[in-house]
């Protein structure tokens, strides 16, 4: 029986009551109950809980997200259980990132479930960020001691660095006053830039950006901007707006150290998430910011060029067919690789036509399973009457014209993975067999009299918003949290318009090829009029779109395109 330690936060005595014989009876210690956050951090310093309990609206004037951002900090998880779900309430709470969020009136299984993931979640976490940070500073060692360039030690650190804590945009500001900047270019590209490429990207002359830069970029203590405060930050600093205002930046965290120079020497990660960082990175960062900044500015300062040709990583390849490089895809990047490894269950979620498919191949060929099969199924287009047997096979004999043994997708997923595509489609009662699937490992045959063990990595993938489904009732809470563990969010296209020219001439040279004709061309007018288009298809919109027009392109050149519905 687990022994982990339970604090529940609540301010209706009632309900915290509720939720403690409902903990105590599985098995769980509650190491106290508080009804403010003043008296839930003195439990939090006394007791050290493993997970919080937590309620949005405590006594006094700071909420249970104020408490929130503090066990971030301490590194301690929690999950929010609230009567208040407003688009603005669940907004402020996402952002503190919690392991789960739970609306009051709630069920017994409802939080028992949430428990459980939540406490796994945190588990897998920090055990897999101790490993990563592990090998960061391994690596660091190894670039120290080899004849490597610049260019190709940034992307074997930052490669290593996104992981644990995601950046677009890194500068330091060393001891000499001297400044080296990269700018992430793709999901394992980075363009090195000096003075020179920043002031020359800023539309500014060198000797003007150096004079910026003499109002020093940090404080002398680490901070962390984000949002708001990043906006008002940055007008009172203007290098800080230079580079927000050419970079597209939301965000920053920033460290100091020390210096004999008249100049900070400063590390200064830069994100355009608008909420990138939270406090508990700053320890971190100090651990690894000195040995970072020698060896960049070390490598700097032997190169004859900071220009360098990029290496192709195994995870660069697997990405090559999803063309694009804005924010917020290289962002789904990053967490691919970083689940693909960690034999969990992944949620897809995004429009119709934004590559939730291409995604979950990404996750297949990058995890230990890559060698057995991937098996997909569309929820939305199995028929009703045979759902069941699709999915999970049936004996011989189990119904009318079944003359002989069928083995469902499950059993041929054995040892691989299996993409249950638009899941939000999938009937009640087949919600509950999969919960089964997840919770056991195992199935049954439709006719079948024991059940069948199975190996299986479920990637479930959807377009529908599965929150408003199950407050709908038409999605179970409980296999919303089993496939909740790890989401993945697609931008829609007219998110990252951005990619739209690139996406375009990949396109084009697909198509063209296609039809044996030379590579087909655009004119400027008709691809602005594609960049300006909304795109509710998304991708498959515009590739349907640039096909039709490759085939109808007068003396290879698209001046026109038509763009239906």
């Amino acid at each position: 029986m687990t022994q982990a330690k339970i604090l529940i936060v609540e301010d209706e005595l009632i309900v915290a009551r509720d939720l403690q014989m409902i903990v105590e009876r599985a098995g769980y210690q509650v190491c106290g109950t508080a009804r403010s956050v003043d008296k839930a951090l003195e439990l939090i310093m006394q007791e050290t809980p493993s997970l919080v309990l937590l309620d949005i609206f405590l006594h006094g004037k700071e909420t249970g997200i104020d408490l929130a951002r503090q066990l971030r900090a301490h590194h301690i998880a929690f999950m929010y259980l609230s009567a208040n779900s407003s688009p603005e309430i669940l907004a402020a709470a996402k952002q503190t990132q919690p392991y789960g969020f739970l609306v009051k009136p709630f069920r017994e299984r409802d939080v028992l479930v949430t428990i459980e993931i939540a406490l796994y979640l945190h588990q897998q976490n920090a055990s897999t960020r101790r490993q990563q940070a592990a090998a960061l500073t391994l690596l660091m060692e190894k670039q120290k001691e080899e004849d490597t360039s610049l260019p190709e030690t940034l992307e074997e650190v930052a490669h290593a660095l996104q992981p644990l804590l995601h950046f677009d945009f890194l500068l330091v500001h060393n001891e000499t006053g001297k400044v080296l900047a990269a700018l992430r270019t793709g999901f394992n590209h980075y363009k090195v830039l000096n003075e020179r490429d920043l002031a020359a990207s800023c539309q500014l002359s060198e000797k003007k950006f150096t004079a910026l830069l003499g109002n020093n970029l940090a404080a002398p203590q680490p901070v962390i901007y984000n949002d708001a405060a990043f906006k008002q930050f940055s007008h009172s600093n203007g290098i800080a707006k230079l580079l927000s205002d050419t970079f597209h930046l939301q965000s920053t965290i920033q460290i100091p150290l020390p210096s004999g120079q008249t100049n900070h020497c400063c590390l200064a990660f830069f994100s355009r998430k608008t909420d990138a960082y939270f406090t508990e990175y700053i320890n971190f960062l100090q651990g690894i910011a000195a040995p970072l900044v020698a060896l960049l500015t070390g490598k700097y300062q032997k190169a004859a060029s900071i220009s360098g040709k990029p290496r192709t990583t195994d995870c660069t390849s697997i990405f090559d067919n999803i063309i694009g490089s804005h924010h917020l895809l290289l962002q789904a990047f990053d967490e691919v690789k970083q689940v693909a490894s960690v034999d969990t269950s992944v949620l897809i979620t995004g429009e119709s036509g934004t590559g939730k498919e291409r995604i979950a191949e990404c996750i297949h060929k990058l995890s230990p399973r890559r060698d057995k099969p991937l098996v997909k199924v569309n929820c939305a287009a199995l028929p009703e009457a045979l759902i069941n047997s699709e999915l999970f096979g049936h004996e011989k004999g189990a119904f009318t014209g079944a003359t002989e043994r069928r083995t469902g997708k499950f059993e041929q997923a054995h040892e691989g993975s299996i993409f249950l595509d638009e899941i939000g489609e999938m009937p009640l009662e087949l919600q509950s067999r999969l919960l089964r699937v997840l919770q056991e490992r195992e199935i049954e045959r439709l006719g079948g009299k024991t059940p069948v063990k199975i190996d299986v990595r479920i990637i479930a993938a959807t377009n529908r918003n599965l929150e408003n489904e199950v407050a709908a009732g038409r999605f179970r809470l409980d296999l919303y949290y089993r496939l909740h563990i790890f989401p993945i969010h697609l931008p829609a296209l007219r998110d990252r318009k951005e990619d739209i020219p690139a996406l375009v001439h990949h396109f084009l040279k697909m198509h063209s090829q296609k039809i044996n004709r030379a590579n087909t061309d655009i004119s400027s007018k008709a691809l602005a009029a594609l960049v300006a288009h909304n795109w509710p298809g998304n991708i498959r919109e515009l590739e349907h779109v640039i096909e039709r027009s490759v085939v109808m392109a007068k003396d290879g050149m698209i001046r026109e395109v038509v763009i239906r519905g």
